[in-house]
């Protein structure tokens, strides 16, 4: 409950977890019945990165901030551009001064008939999210703990979506919370597309996470981790994020392939800047 987002906002966590987002949605949108998004801490929606928390701490000004400056080559420029089309649209002078969290970012590529359901748990939050998104006919605000919601909420009545898992990590437990929810949504919906979010301070318990999820047999089961410098606990800040797809899009996979060297070639800290990329299920 203590966890607030906007510290974070815009830093290349975000910008990998929002990139892949934005791919699974565009992919979802190529066929005309409706879908589904449930964001299970979805956080206040967007973010002031000039003033408050995230000028404070400045972790955008190594993530999107990077990106936004960036004239990266014509196959990573195209599969950027929905999330690029996204920022762009909360930032119409042209500058960068709003970065759009997971909800405002969704919103921005949903169609219509799509639905979003948006959860937060912390109550100043769950207010600034109603403000930001209430207005929305798409768009629901649930006020519950992200991690029932990953459950209690699938299947959708749609069918079709995907359901995104980014917990703050307070808890030591996170890491088997996020395997044990994931494992347990999966079941009920296998049809679904589940993208969870973790930090990286170390291999272990990543490794530990995507071993567990292979071994309850999803269909396909994708993990991509983005290092920006080497992992050293002696240096503050975050040196690496990842995320686990479970049945994403075909085509993830080798949209990542293009992705990933060219996000931690331009995100990189320091020495030992690198990304890991496996396919481990592809039925």
């Amino acid at each position: 409950m203590n966890y607030r987002h906007a510290f974070h906002a815009g830093n290349f966590g975000d910008v990998l977890k929002h990139v892949v987002l934005a791919r699974v949605l565009v992919h979802l949108a190529q066929k005309a019945a409706p879908y589904r998004l449930i964001d299970t801490h979805a956080g206040i929606g967007r973010y002031d990165l000039l003033t408050g928390e995230a000028e404070r701490t400045g972790e955008w000004r190594d993530g999107v901030a990077r990106v936004w400056a960036a004239d990266p080559p014509m196959e990573v420029a195209s599969l950027l551009s929905p999330w690029w089309a996204a920022v762009a649209a909360e930032n119409p002078g042209g500058g960068l001064a709003v970065y759009p969290g997971s909800p405002a970012l969704a919103l921005t590529l949903m169609r219509p008939q799509d639905r979003l359901t948006a959860v937060e748990l912390h109550p100043e939050d769950a207010v600034t999210l109603k403000r930001a998104i209430g207005r929305d006919a798409r768009a629901r605000v649930s006020v519950q703990d992200g991690w029932q919601a990953l459950t209690g909420s699938v299947p959708p009545p749609e069918r079709r979506g995907v359901v995104l898992v980014d917990p703050p990590y307070e808890a030591t437990d996170e890491f088997d919370r996020l395997a044990d929810g994931l494992i347990a949504a999966a079941a009920k919906w296998p049809t679904g597309c589940f993208i969870g979010w973790y930090p990286i301070k170390s291999f272990g318990p990543v490794d530990i996470l995507h071993a567990r999820l292979a071994d309850a047999g999803a269909k396909r089961l994708v993990t991509a981790d983005l290092l920006v410098r080497t992992p050293d606990k002696w240096i503050p800040g975050l040196p690496g994020a990842g995320i686990v797809a479970i049945n994403p899009p075909y085509t993830l996979a080798a949209e990542l392939a293009v992705l990933l060297p060219w996000l931690a070639a331009t995100l990189a800290q320091g020495e030992g800047a690198h990304h890991r990329l496996a396919v481990l299920a592809d039925g």
